[in-house]
């Protein structure tokens, strides 16, 4: 959904809530695609101070289902995020990415509020997701959910030419 901001620029100190809904339904992120479960709409309070330039406010609140690192089972995340911005809406875009200020949701005198949405989750996914604290994973060699089932593989032996090492280990663990 684009918002019009050229109705801001009518006189200095105008401000505008406006209240738009997320249109996607899945995230794209760098390493996979994440359903949205669940979704508010966006509120974003904009007010023009002066010569073409707008401040921004707003929160952005949804939930994404994303795999355990560990287990790959999805576990629910909710974000809440708190959106604040200074748009020069006379800059052009390569004078935004020499300030290195990009902001690719602005185009003309409009703002895209799920390119919005999606800058702001980029900048706050979280490192590592677990589905809790002490999960075991999955078996490398069978895929078996170690949380929930124990694995039949056989825990074969080192290759024996790698002795030394494992006998290294084994020296630091006993310290």
């Amino acid at each position: 959904m684009q918002i019009n901001l050229s109705e801001l620029f009518s006189y200095e100190g105008k401000e505008k809530t406006y209240t738009q809904d997320i249109e996607m339904d899945e995230f794209q992120a760098p390493n996979g695609v994440y359903e949205i479960v669940e979704k508010k709409p966006v509120v974003l309070k904009i007010r023009h101070e002066k010569d073409r330039k707008l401040e921004m406010e707003g929160t952005i609140r949804l939930s994404l289902m994303i795999p355990c690192d560990r287990c790959l089972q999805l576990v629910k995340n909710d974000f809440s995020l708190d959106v604040k911005a200074s748009l020069d809406m006379d800059q052009s875009d390569e004078e935004r990415a020499e300030a290195l200020d990009e902001q690719p949701y602005v185009s003309g005198n409009y703002l895209d509020v799920d390119q919005l949405v999606r800058n702001e989750l980029l900048l706050n996914l979280p490192m590592k997701v677990l589905c809790n604290e002490n999960c075991k994973g999955i078996c490398n060699r069978c895929g078996a959910n170690l949380n929930y089932e124990s694995c039949s593989c056989e825990d074969s032996g080192l290759d024996p030419r790698m002795s030394v090492i494992q006998d290294i280990f084994k020296q630091f663990k006993e310290v």
